[in-house]
């Protein structure tokens, strides 16, 4: 059986105890895909979509949202975030996302740009959904992540 850290010897869920591990540097990666028609791209590319700025707002949304990560995931640590860096790529059939959290702590960082990555693509959902039905969100995945 696999051991997990947020699991004690009975099952019952908990808060890991990171009071005794080394203030680090850490770095977390992630990325992401939200997929939509032609004509969505276009309009993403040309910010001519009804919303406006989709992708303005998206960047804001990431960042807002790796901030408060503890407060959306339950047994997430509070994070003093140095930076979060949001990107997308506009491609012919949707948007590659990617986000890198930053931080001086006890834990990683992953839950935090993973958490950016997923809420800009549900703000360019919820931005373009009312002219695109076929949008797809998917592929959120860590893609890197370092200590010093």
């Amino acid at each position: 059986m696999t051991n997990f850290s947020h699991l004690d010897s009975e099952g019952t869920a908990r808060m890991v105890d990171v009071g005794s591990k080394p203030v680090q540097k850490r770095t977390a990666s992630a990325s992401g895909f939200i997929s939509c028609a032609a004509e969505t791209s276009t309009a993403l590319r040309d910010k001519t979509l009804p919303k406006g700025d989709v992708l303005t707002v998206a960047r804001i949304a990431a960042i807002q949202s790796a901030k408060i990560t503890d407060k959306l995931i339950p047994l997430c640590h509070s994070l003093p975030l140095d930076k979060v860096d949001v990107d997308f790529q506009i491609e012919d059939l949707g948007v590659a996302i990617s986000a890198t959290a930053r931080t001086s702590a006890k834990t990683g960082v992953e839950m935090e740009a993973l958490t950016a990555v997923s809420v800009a693509a549900l703000t360019i959902f919820d931005m373009c959904k009312a002219v695109d039905k076929s949008m797809v969100i998917s592929e959120i995945k860590v893609t890197g992540k370092t200590k010093e």
